[in-house]
């Protein structure tokens, strides 16, 4: 009898383990909702570029914004392909997909600015291993990291200072993932990230799982001067 009970209970102690994990897995990949804030809910004031590139009277930062949820409404199929001419068709994409469309969005070629920058220093650019490939080169996390980090505002990458985090800035995680953040934050002010990750959302509370699991190798806001950044500053 006492054997009994003790097995109800070890089984009904397991029970609850179970649950508690499934109940985190599907909070972890937000099939729970998570509760969703802004910026006037942490006292943070949205900082404009000052810059219009297509002369549409939006900011570029919004565009950019615009265009990464323009492209989570679409919801491409997630596929790693190599194409001629470089561009997936529209109902295609992975994670460097969603950078490219959305800079398109406010003027922006990454396609051609990457080339002709790995034009200008193939030896900058490791994982090109000195024969540039148009069709490919713009889709490759590392390549994207390397341009950003000479081309644009590199930024903290601690999560913990919400304020210097925005809409439409751009997050690199150990040069294997990237997307752009939200303007939705979660309870702490860390925002939501958007980005192709092949999961069941694609703007989600991810980046302190995404920093978590992989480590936010890059955060950048694009702010594009020609000149090079300082690389000996981007410690």
């Amino acid at each position: 009898m006492m054997a009994k009970r003790m097995i109800h209970r070890i089984l009904a102690g397991l029970g609850v383990i179970v649950f508690a994990i499934v109940v985190w897995v599907l909070y972890l990949y937000n099939l729970i909702p998570h509760p969703r804030y802004d910026d006037a809910d942490f006292q943070i004031t949205f900082q404009e570029s000052g810059k219009d590139q297509n002369q549409n009277g939006v900011d570029d930062f919004i565009d950019i914004l615009n265009g990464a949820k323009q492209e989570a409404q679409r919801h491409p199929t997630y596929r790693s392909a190599y194409y001629d001419g470089g561009y997936p068709p529209k109902e295609e994409g992975v994670c460097t997909d969603v950078i490219w469309r959305s800079l398109q969005e406010a003027g922006y070629d990454l396609k051609a600015l990457v080339d002709a920058d790995i034009a200008s220093c193939v030896t900058c650019y490791p994982r090109v291993n000195g024969v540039p490939d148009p069709n490919i080169d713009f889709r490759r996390v590392p390549n994207l990291q390397v341009f950003f980090a000479r081309h644009t505002k590199v930024l903290t990458t601690d999560l913990e200072r919400i304020e210097e985090w925005q809409a439409g800035d751009i997050v690199v995680f150990s040069d294997s993932h990237i997307g752009i953040v939200s303007e939705v934050r979660n309870y702490r002010g860390v925002p939501f990230l958007i980005h192709n990750g092949n999961l069941p959302k694609m703007e989600e509370d991810c980046l302190w799982r995404e920093d978590m699991l992989k480590g936010i190798s890059g955060h950048y806001r694009f702010l594009y001067h020609e000149d090079v950044n300082d690389t000996t500053s981007l410690e």
